[in-house]
């Protein structure tokens, strides 16, 4: 996936999710402003209700404007136009919070015309546990003669006890936006390690090249010299080295196919070949490698037509016969099957009777680098990328690949065309 796909895909995602986030926060802060209007509303009411029952207590009469200022968003005062006493003003104040099953802390004090101080009354809890110590922090209101002054300390944590579902959405969009935020990072950071990974492997498989062709011109040319010819042990040395060069180019060739698909830069060259004969050839070839006739075929029919890169195509056949003959313990027996069912799709299988593959290990084994566990042991080389080639060939000529084996049983491996 190139840069700019990814960034078509994660910024509509970072968008859309902080725009969730702002609609979250208006609705909360909407929700806040309302519960503070039903609060002061509420309280209004309440300490309405207070004045009047002090009203009749003392049997005088109410201010008929001004009666209750509220001085900031907790603290309120209240004019009754008499001399209150403040367990009264305590009482009436318990009996109308109760009645509005209001259960909010509140302290309050009571103004004395003859001290001309204000007098804290009591800090009144709902609940009795863990009584704080007495504050004497209320402010004065000198417009007023005969009132008292009410705040409310946990004024703020009573709304938000009363928002506990909105917070809760609203936490939880922040941090669907955060985990968003932080996922993409590490994709981006992950998708830069690999490119640059991937970047290093071609950059070494193509320094590889050179030297590798180097090897292969002159121990051809060992081998073609009178003089090694002449000596048995020398020859053998020199083909020792031949073989084990064209091992070399092998894998470099192989690595580099690789980061070809990885890199989306696989181009399929699809022309139209005849499937049966191309199997055929590789089967005679892997036979005459082996010196015996290791691999046989069966075929539904002498010619199938197919349009595939065929050179693509020769590879994973070529992959999936040199696996079945690595992964063995005894004398292998290859069967390469062709059958076609009746809407048309090819079917081609290749069944050994090799070491098989147990169940835990078979959803990993088309994975990249991956290889079955074999503990210390390490009969057979590679590096776990042919059967990860294999699969995105398939998966690019649009085929399905499947995977059938038991231990010490052998694999069947089937693509379907």
């Amino acid at each position: 996936m190139d840069d700019n796909k990814f960034l078509r895909i994660v910024l509509p995602g970072i968008f859309a999710i902080a725009g969730l986030v702002g609609v979250q926060a208006y609705y909360l802060l909407k929700s806040w402003d309302l519960k503070d209007q039903e609060f002061d509303t509420t309280m209004h009411i309440i300490l309405s209700k207070v004045a009047n029952e002090i009203a009749k207590y003392n049997d005088t009469v109410l201010p008929k404007k001004n009666l209750i200022q509220r001085r900031s968003s907790n603290i309120y005062a209240v004019n009754v136009n008499s001399s209150i006493v403040p367990y009264v003003v305590e009482d009436f104040l318990y009996q109308e919070f109760t009645n509005a099953s209001l259960t909010t802390d509140f302290e309050y004090a009571v103004f004395d015309c003859h001290s001309n101080e204000l007098v804290y009354g009591n800090y009144c809890r709902f609940n009795e546990k863990d009584r704080p110590v007495y504050q004497a922090s209320l402010p004065r209101f000198d417009e007023f003669t005969y009132y008292f002054v009410i705040k409310f300390p946990e004024r703020e944590s009573f709304l938000l006890s009363n928002l506990s579902f909105n917070l809760t959405f609203a936490l939880l969009a922040i941090l669907a936006l955060f985990y968003f935020v932080y996922t993409s990072y590490e994709v981006a950071r992950q998708k830069k390690l690999s490119k640059l990974q991937i970047e290093f492997i071609n950059n070494m498989t193509h320094e590889f090249k050179t030297p590798v062709s180097s090897i292969k011109i002159a121990a051809n040319a060992l081998l073609n010299s009178k003089l090694v010819k002449s000596d048995e042990k020398l020859e053998k040395y020199v083909s020792i080295i031949n073989d084990q060069n064209s091992r070399i180019n092998n894998q470099v060739e192989r690595v580099l196919s690789i980061a070809s698909v990885e890199d989306d830069f696989l181009q399929l060259k699809k022309v139209d070949f005849d499937l049966v004969s191309v199997v055929e050839k590789i089967i005679d070839q892997e036979n005459i490698k082996q010196g015996q006739a290791l691999i046989s075929m069966e075929s539904c029919c002498d010619s199938l037509i197919i349009n595939a890169d065929e050179v693509h195509f020769t590879n994973v056949i070529f992959n999936l016969i040199d696996n079945s003959l690595k992964y063995n313990e005894k004398e292998p027996k290859i069967t390469v099957n062709i059958d076609q069912d009746q809407i048309g799709k090819i079917i081609l299988s290749i069944q050994d009777n090799g070491i098989g593959i147990a169940k835990e290990e078979q959803k990993n084994i088309f994975d990249k680098f991956y290889r079955v566990s074999t503990g210390d042991r390490h009969d057979v080389k590679g590096f776990g990328l042919g059967l990860f080639y294999i699969k995105n060939i398939c998966e690019a000529h649009g085929w399905q690949i499947s995977l059938q084996s038991e231990v010490r049983e052998g694999t069947k491996i089937s693509i379907i065309i």
